[in-house]
């Protein structure tokens, strides 16, 4: 919960403000960019919401906030309004799940809704007005999990739902060793006709991404926009197991199709899929020559 001692001199006058510890995730600032920006190594507010529009993408980025370092002067009256448009729709029946959790440093969630199930893509907080509308648009079958670091409150949403977790064997710990399904190898593996996990080592040693109907692909910490550089970028400096393995990952990925790029760390990117493939080769290209790929929020 931010406190308005600890509020940050930087921010604006005014009603929404940031405090001291933020953790420099960048979530404020790509869900309301109109909003929030960045001063030194943390968030500030550089401009107060004017109209309603702009009021909900702030309350909804303080709720996403997954060290509540966002605050409002006076007790906000509208929450339950914010708390009600979680999950976002991102397009389609693709959800942003919002309520980002510490433990993932901030790392964002999505929701598939689909008749034959719906999966969650890397877990958000355990909080119950999310759960609550998970429950209403059907629950969750499976539990996606793209590497160890964004695993977050698997455990309470497996107890919860009841649903299937799956991450590679490569990323288990003791935290995820009782996960139901447990991949192997480096070859794809087709869950069913419009769900394809795609091994993508680099980041870590298993890391995976999901390709979702050839259209969404969920790249957790593998791959995203770099509004800095105006092009797709894989992380150097954040780079656990291997960047030569995470360029070959690139590489393999690159033959697929998709027209979303939906990051757990990092902007997303959308576009035809000519021209996502054009994008891909771009950041080959740029991944060879270049060897610090900036921050997540670049």
């Amino acid at each position: 919960m931010a406190h308005l001692a600890n509020r940050r001199s930087q921010n604006v006058t005014g009603d929404f403000y940031v405090d001291s510890s933020c953790i420099d995730c960048d979530t404020c600032r790509w869900m309301s960019p109109e909003i929030f920006s960045r001063e030194g190594s943390q968030s500030i507010v550089f401009h107060q919401p004017l109209n309603e529009t702009e009021r909900l993408h702030a309350m909804q980025a303080l709720l996403a906030c997954p060290t509540g370092s966002i605050g409002t002067v006076e007790k906000p009256t509208d929450i339950k309004f914010a708390q009600e448009s979680f999950p976002i729709l991102v397009a389609e029946n693709v959800y942003h799940c919002g309520y980002h959790a510490e433990n993932s440093f901030g790392a964002a969630s999505y929701l598939i809704q689909r008749p034959e199930g719906n999966v969650l893509v890397d877990s958000p907080r355990f909080s119950p007005p999310l759960v609550k509308h998970i429950e209403a648009m059907g629950g969750v079958k499976y539990l996606y999990l793209t590497h160890r670091d964004d695993v977050a409150d698997h455990q309470k949403f497996r107890d919860h739902f009841q649903c299937d977790r799956i991450l590679h064997r490569d990323e288990i710990n003791p935290g995820t060793a009782s996960v139901e399904i447990q991949l192997t190898g480096t070859e794809p593996f087709q869950l069913d006709s419009e769900l394809l996990i795609i091994p993508v080592p680099g980041h870590t040693k298993g890391h995976t991404v999901l390709l979702y109907k050839n259209q969404f692909l969920f790249s957790g910490d593998h791959l995203a926009w770099s509004a800095k550089l105006n092009h797709l970028v894989g992380f150097r400096d954040v780079c656990w197991y291997s960047w030569d393995e995470l360029k070959r990952s690139m590489q393999k990925l690159s033959e697929y199709d998709f027209e979303w790029v939906l990051p757990g760390h990092g902007r997303r990117y959308h576009a035809d899929v000519e021209t996502m493939h054009q994008a891909m080769q771009t950041c080959l290209n740029w991944m060879g020559l270049n060897q610090d790929t900036g921050d997540w929020d670049d």
